[in-house]
C-alpha cells in the first residue's frame, strides 16, 4: 500500500513539473484563437496561437503603441518598430526556461537581422543588474526594454502579464500576427517568420 502511495505521488509530482515547464515560469493560458475583433480594431487576447502558425492576416489586430526605457537606459518607442516585423519576448533573468529560449532567439536575430525583422525583449518582474547580468551572460545583443511592472504586457489588452516566457509577433503593418504563451521552440519561431517574411 506505502508502495502504491509514493508511485502514485512521484506520478502526480512528475506531471505537475512536465506542465509547468510547458507553460513556462508562470501561468498561461491555452487554446487556439490569438486575437478577437473588437470595434476599434485593437489586439484583444484570447488565447495561445498554434506553434509555428500565425492568426489568418484578416483577422489580425493592431498592436498598442507602448514606450520605455532599455535596460542601457534609453528610451525606447514602439513607433520604431513601424515598417518591420517584430518579435516582442518577454522574459526575465528568473526564469528557467528563458535561459534556453533567449540563445535560440539571438540566433536567429543574428540570422535576419537586416531584413526588415527587429526582436525586442521586455524584461519583467526584475532588478536591472540580475537582468542586465543576464543578457550579458547569455549574449543577447538585441535591445531589451526593463518593465519591472509588466506595463507592456497589459498594454495588449487581456494578454497574460504573468505568463514568461511569452512571445507576440508583428507584421509589417504593426498587427499581432502570433501569440505564443510559454517557451517557442527555434524551429516554431524560423517557421512562422519565414511566413510572415513571404507576405507582401
Amino acid at each position: 500500500m506505502a508502495d502504491t502511495l509514493t508511485r502514485r505521488a512521484l506520478f502526480a509530482t512528475s506531471i505537475a513539473i512536465v506542465s509547468a515547464l510547458m507553460l513556462g515560469c508562470s501561468g498561461g493560458t491555452s487554446g487556439t484563437n490569438a486575437s478577437t475583433a473588437t470595434e476599434a480594431g485593437e489586439f484583444d487576447f484570447s488565447g495561445n496561437t498554434p506553434a509555428g502558425q500565425l492568426i489568418p492576416a484578416s483577422a489580425r489586430q493592431t498592436a498598442p503603441a507602448f514606450d520605455g526605457e532599455l535596460l542601457d537606459g534609453t528610451a525606447f518607442n514602439s513607433t520604431s518598430l513601424a515598417g518591420d516585423i517584430a518579435v516582442i519576448n518577454f522574459w526575465g533573468s528568473w526564469c528557467a526556461p528563458c535561459r534556453i529560449e533567449t540563445p535560440e532567439f539571438q540566433a536567429i536575430y543574428t540570422e535576419v537581422a537586416g531584413s526588415g525583422v527587429q526582436f525586442l525583449g521586455v524584461d519583467v518582474k526584475d532588478q536591472r543588474q540580475l537582468a542586465q547580468a543576464f543578457v550579458d551572460t547569455v549574449g543577447a545583443t538585441y535591445p531589451s526594454l526593463f518593465d519591472p511592472t509588466g506595463e507592456v504586457a497589459l498594454a495588449f489588452r487581456g494578454f497574460p502579464a504573468n505568463a514568461v516566457p511569452s512571445t507576440l509577433l508583428l507584421d509589417r503593418r504593426g498587427q499581432v500576427a502570433a501569440v505564443y504563451v510559454g517557451a517557442v521552440l527555434d524551429e516554431n519561431l524560423r517557421a512562422a517568420l519565414d511566413q510572415l517574411l513571404a507576405e507582401g
